[in-house]
């Protein structure tokens, strides 16, 4: 038996290595559609139950690992930002205030199959122009949601989190690991 990482987020990765896994990777495109939700954690779980599925039919004898991580302030949904100028809108937005970030962690390991949900709340101190503007003239903000990294740059902005750091990252480190405990993977 093996572990299969369903992510091409280079933090999961990282993450999963730091807890000491041996892993391969399995990518499949889903389609994520996120106009049709009500509840953003509804919306966080429905999409990592999808990826999870679709690579378990694949890896039915394996322990199949699949999470999404979305960014949500005032019930909106902070996807990555695909420009300079959505980049600049989320975080004039997300500064000054608080944010929750929501991860749905998909577990499979043959029948059975567990999704669960991690929930960190992360408060942004107040930043004017001239910071918003030199942090989205970085690389970091484009290929993460909600358009920052707390472990990057952002993280001398980041004024106090409620709940898991590596959740904010990508993947609740330790809630995983006893999730996976609980399924009775045998942990090498």
């Amino acid at each position: 038996m093996k572990i299969i990482l369903g992510s091409k987020s280079p933090r999961r990765k990282e993450l999963l290595k730091q807890m000491g896994f041996s892993f391969e990777i399995y990518l499949l495109e889903v389609e994520e559609d996120i106009k049709d939700f009500s509840d953003p954690q509804d919306y966080v779980k429905k999409t990592a139950l999808k990826k999870g599925n679709a690579i378990s039919q694949i890896f039915p004898e394996d322990l199949v690992i699949c999470a999404d991580t979305i960014v949500v302030h005032n019930n909106c949904i902070l996807e990555k930002p695909k420009n300079k100028q959505e980049a600049y809108e989320m975080i004039q937005d997300l500064q000054g205030d608080s944010h929750f970030v929501f991860t749905a962690v998909y577990l499979g390991l043959k029948d059975k199959t567990k999704v669960f949900i991690e929930t960190t709340k992360v408060t942004i101190d107040s930043m004017n122009e001239s910071e918003i503007e030199e942090y989205i003239s970085t690389k970091e903000p484009y290929d993460k949601a909600g358009g920052y990294a707390i472990q990057g740059l952002f993280g001398r902005y980041v004024q106090k989190i409620e709940g898991d750091y590596y959740n904010v990252m990508g993947l609740p480190v330790n809630k995983l690991y006893r999730e996976i405990k609980k399924l009775g993977f045998i942990l090498k």
